[in-house]
């Protein structure tokens, strides 16, 4: 069985290798007085889920990527890193990819405006292809992901949010950028516009699943292995899938505590909240709701079983699995 991430993309190495070189080299490009600064952004120490989504669905079993494909790589890390130093700022968040954010390190003024910079590049790189067309669909992706982003801080502090929202933000934020990685992948491996069209529906359910985990991981994580500061929704007001779960089946008084809570009227009660959680089998209600999206995501590829791509996205399915079995280890409950 596939026990992480990591296994899953022990085959990519040399290319993430490349794309590594490829990133290095676009410090140079950033104002010498923001260097260190983006260097700090450009780190290898995460997992690079959608580079990763870029090569494997423009997989041909060569040794190395094309540069095309190392290019638009390049580009969604880039976006992706953008939307983390922006995540974090709003987050309050003090650690990423076991380490302090750009928020911390340089001060969230500054974090702000070095998202922007990482933004700018992403979208720079991808007018450096021969035709409009990346640069349309990554600036387009990028519009929408910016947009989830917005719409999910408008709506910090309040409960008046239902599941259609909730997915709705989920689909814009971090399906879209899933979505569009998987989708330029098929299309710059030189496979069929059927199979980039299915390539980018399997990327969007894989990323809503993938989202709808990283909630879960938010109550049921551990920091040391996630890797970043974890409890910041119900902190600061996020209404994500497990609290909407969790307000559903609460008795009325505690409803109304937790509402307060989200709020900002009474002081959050994380451990009590995961209790909670755990006496009402939340975790199982929304792992459900990750596997009828891995579910989604597998079907998609169906058409393309032939395809050398198709058995290494599906492992991700797997993959992302196993992530969630393995929170029900005992956490900090």
């Amino acid at each position: 069985m596939v026990q992480d991430f990591a296994t899953v993309f022990a085959r990519l190495k040399p290319h993430m290798a490349v794309l590594d070189v490829f990133l290095r080299g676009q410090l140079a490009a950033f104002e010498p007085e923001i260097r260190e600064m983006a260097d700090y952004c450009i780190d290898t120490s995460g997992k690079r889920i959608r580079p990763a989504l870029v090569f494997l669905s423009g997989w041909s079993g060569a040794a190395l990527p094309s540069d095309e494909l190392v290019r638009v790589a390049g580009v969604v890390e880039l976006v992706h890193l953008a939307t983390l130093v922006h995540d974090d700022i709003m987050d309050e968040a003090d650690m990423r990819r076991s380490r302090r954010t750009a928020s911390r390190q340089y001060g969230p003024e500054a974090a702000v405006l070095l998202g922007d910079a990482l933004f700018a590049h992403a979208l720079h790189l991808a007018a450096q292809f021969p035709t409009p067309e990346i640069c349309h669909a990554v600036s387009d992706s990028t519009r929408k992901v910016c947009a989830g982003e917005i719409v999910q801080t408008l709506r910090r502090g309040t409960t008046n949010i239902t599941r259609e929202d909730y997915f709705r933000v989920i689909d814009l934020k971090t399906a879209e950028l899933f979505r569009i990685s998987c989708f330029l992948g098929g299309k710059l491996g030189g496979f069929s516009p059927a199979f980039a069209e299915a390539a980018s529906r399997f990327g969007r359910h894989l990323g809503i699943a993938y989202q709808i985990y990283d909630d879960l991981a938010d109550f049921f994580g551990q920091e040391k292995a996630i890797g970043k500061t974890l409890g910041t929704d119900l902190q600061s007001g996020k209404v994500t899938l497990p609290l909407l779960a969790l307000l559903e089946r609460l008795p009325a008084a505690d409803r109304a505590l937790l509402v307060d809570e989200i709020l900002h009227r009474r002081e959050a009660d994380l451990p009590g909240r995961i209790r909670q959680m755990n006496e009402l089998g939340i975790f199982n209600i929304v792992a459900a709701e990750v596997e009828t999206e891995l579910v989604q995501a597998e079907a998609a590829l169906a058409a393309h079983e032939a395809l050398a791509p198709v058995p290494l996205l599906r492992q991700l399915c797997d993959t992302l699995r196993n992530q969630v079995r393995n929170l029900q280890a005992p956490a900090g409950v």
